[in-house]
């Protein structure tokens, strides 16, 4: 029995220990998983890690949805989709969590867009807009900002380009060691597509900037062309196209608050060098940035609209530091000054939807310029090594500081009577498509109506030789109008001028505006005669055509003495007659929109 008492201890005394070793594995476990879950994430961005290199798309991705799990004041997610077969992401900081544009405007917050990677071999915002989102977060200082200031980022645009790597397209870069393409997946330059849409992403992103609606817009680049000592430029939305409040504000007081800003951050900004070869007395021009472009078509949003251009040739960690800082100017000075830009900005959106008469393109005005100071470099002239011949040589140990002419005044070239409404057929849906994405108000006829329009029919326009952006544009459209009963089919659509969209809509509905449909070959379709006349039936049709219409007979010869190549080519004086004449199909180069001069009783589907 001692025996059977011994070994009964030894069981029970075992399974203590087991039980003991349990409970302690336990306890261990309970302190692995408190320990993991307490403790702080790394928040460090690749580019901190590693000055010279850039995120790659996924670990941008990667990065703000960890943001968005440590912080309950960022949401990032994915919306529309893009031709690489992901999805836009859209980033939103928002210390009050509304994540609603709706719901900041109510409390006067501004709104502050960013975009990066529309060119991805231009990386600097990425990484430089990756640690400021986690900084608003986490710095209390800058944290403070988030008051009046919803940010909205989109983390990277040309998530195509970003993900054909290599470290070779920016031939005349220095750094990162690798990047992403300019082109997309369908080749196409996203910075030229805001209007045409051509690209998934542009029309992924023209809902998310309709639907945000921001104030002021930041869309980060890296420059080409000349060599200078200026680490950052900045090309600012044209303020005479701005508008004549909007575009007062901007030059009076935006602008020298963030030269002022970076200069007190030791980066000593200058507008934008458009040029390629080297600036001189002669000064540089003011670019115009035209609504394909980004802040050309935040300009049609009345959105202020900043595209800063770091030096291609200066250190990457610089670039990147150079755009962070700038982007903070900005947080600061919207943090003073944010209801300052709303009321101007609503001031200007109440001004252009009253008036009658509107710009659509605008020329330099060469006799007004103001004197900035320039830092260059002295160029010269050598012998090349590779061609024989000269080449252009920066000598970077002859730096020099003077002044020089900046022409950044523009003038209406040419404007328009803003009409009362316009009348698209429905056979343009993919024109009205772009218009809805533009958070443009549509409305469609409710039956069948006849309505005395103002009608325009295209006289002349050239026609670019090359494909450009995968379009053959047209410039210099030159159109005739006249007033006409036109019948409309219930369907079409009514588009009024009364809404804040108004600007988006006449400058891409008038075929004589720089980057209209017109211009982008949306009505091309018009373009060509679907008849035509055999010469020797039409002779004797022509023959007795002028002798019933005596005064268009009297056109025709006051016509050929002025014009000797009609005067001398039968051909022409045939088809100059067929022009006049009722055989002549009368939708030839007739532009299909139409305008509504005054208010009418139409019937709208509801």
């Amino acid at each position: 029995s001692k025996n059977v008492f011994i070994k009964r201890h030894k069981v029970v005394h075992l399974k203590l220990k087991i039980t003991q070793m349990k409970f302690f594995f336990l306890i261990c476990s309970i302190n692995i998983i408190t320990m993991n879950l307490n403790a702080q994430p790394d928040l460090t961005t690749p580019w901190e890690k590693n000055r010279n290199i850039t995120a790659t798309y996924h670990e941008c991705i990667d990065y703000y949805q960890l943001l968005d799990r440590q912080f309950d004041e960022l949401k990032c997610e994915p919306l529309y989709m893009t031709d690489s077969g992901f999805p836009l992401h859209q980033v939103v900081i928002d210390a009050d969590r509304d994540f609603d544009p709706d719901a900041s405007r109510k409390k006067g917050k501004t709104i502050l867009f960013i975009n990066n990677g529309i060119h991805p071999g231009e990386p600097e915002g990425i990484d430089a807009t990756m640690m400021l989102a986690r900084n608003l977060l986490t710095d209390k200082d800058k944290h403070a900002w988030l008051k009046n200031t919803v940010v909205v980022i989109i983390p990277v645009y040309n998530i195509d380009g970003c993900l054909n790597r290599g470290p070779y397209s920016r031939v005349n870069q220095n750094g990162p060691e690798a990047y992403g393409f300019r082109g997309n997946d369908k080749n196409y330059d996203l910075n030229r597509d805001f209007i045409k849409c051509d690209s998934q992403n542009a029309r992924s992103f023209n809902r998310i900037f309709s639907y945000w609606n921001p104030d002021v817009m930041i869309d980060n680049h890296t420059s080409n062309g000349a060599d200078y000592q200026h680490f950052i430029t900045l090309i600012t939305t044209q303020e005479d196209k701005l508008g004549p409040i909007l575009g007062e504000f901007t030059r009076k007081t935006v602008n020298p608050a963030l030269y002022s800003g970076m200069n007190a951050r030791n980066w000593h900004m200058v507008p934008y060098v458009n040029a390629w070869g080297p600036p001189d007395e002669n000064g540089i021009d003011e670019f115009l940035e035209t609504p394909r472009f980004s802040s050309g078509y935040a300009a049609l949003h009345h959105c202020i609209s900043f595209m800063p251009e770091t030096h291609m040739l200066k250190p990457f960690p610089d670039r990147v530091k150079s755009t962070y800082d700038l982007m903070e100017v900005m947080l600061d000075f919207l943090y003073r000054n944010g209801k300052d830009v709303q009321k101007a900005r609503n001031e200007q959106i109440s001004t252009f939807t009253n008036q009658q008469h509107v710009p659509i393109t605008w020329k330099q005005d060469k006799s007004k310029f103001e004197m900035i100071e320039f830092k260059g470099y002295e160029a010269v002239r050598k012998l090349s090594k590779v061609t024989g011949g000269e080449r252009l040589f920066y000598d970077r140990t002859k730096p020099f500081t003077k002044m020089i002419p900046y022409y950044n005044k523009f003038e209406t070239e040419k404007t328009v009577t803003k009409p009362f409404a316009y009348i698209i057929p429905q056979a343009y849906r993919e024109v009205v498509d772009r218009l809805i994405m533009n958070k443009v108000h549509v409305e469609q006829l409710a039956e069948n109506s006849r309505l005395m329009v103002e009608n325009y029919r295209i006289n002349s326009f050239e026609t670019s030789p090359r494909a450009y952006e995968g379009h053959y544009l047209h410039s210099n459209t030159q159109v005739e109008s006249f007033v006409k009963e036109v019948q409309f089919r219930s369907g079409d659509y009514l588009v009024y001028t009364d809404q804040p969209a108004a600007r988006y809509v006449i400058e891409t509905l008038e075929p004589e505006a720089t980057d209209s449909f017109f211009n982008w070959n949306f009505f091309d379709g018009i373009l060509g005669q679907k008849e035509y006349f055999s010469d020797y039936i039409f002779e004797d049709l022509a023959e007795q055509f002028l002798k019933e219409n005596p005064e268009i007979a009297r056109q025709l010869e006051q016509e050929k003495v002025k014009d000797e190549k009609l005067r001398n080519d039968p051909e022409a004086i045939l088809d100059w007659v067929y022009r006049k004449s009722p055989w002549y199909e009368p939708t030839h180069q007739l532009y299909p929109v139409r305008r509504l001069m005054s208010p009418t009783e139409i019937s709208v589907k509801r």
